[in-house]
């Protein structure tokens, strides 16, 4: 790379929000790790993005639902996991990937 050359550096949390884009409005499985071993499993619903935070709608005991927000650094290190159901019923993890090769 010559000098003055410019690259374009992307923020991470900006390509893992534009993967969740793509997502919104389809069903998830939520894993979050709560702290002193406690783990929240649950089905939900990705519902809004937003530049800093998404949204995901829960489905607790068929009748009750939660709203609960998280980061994109969340997913980045691993607080969270989500994973999304496919056309055939199995969720399939969502990868956070840096770097397209």
């Amino acid at each position: 790379m010559k000098e003055g050359d410019s690259v374009a550096v992307r923020n991470p949390y900006e390509k893992i929000k534009e993967n969740l884009d793509a997502l919104v409005g389809r069903r998830v499985r939520l894993k979050a790790n709560k702290g002193r071993k406690k783990i929240l499993e649950a089905d939900g619903v990705l519902e809004e993005t937003y530049p800093r935070v998404f949204v995901i709608t829960l489905n607790e005991d068929g009748t009750a639902f939660r709203r609960v927000s998280y980061t994109y650094a969340d997913l980045l290190t691993r607080t969270i996991e989500l994973s999304v159901y496919e056309s055939n019923g199995k969720p399939s993890k969502v990868r956070c990937q840096l770097f397209s090769t």
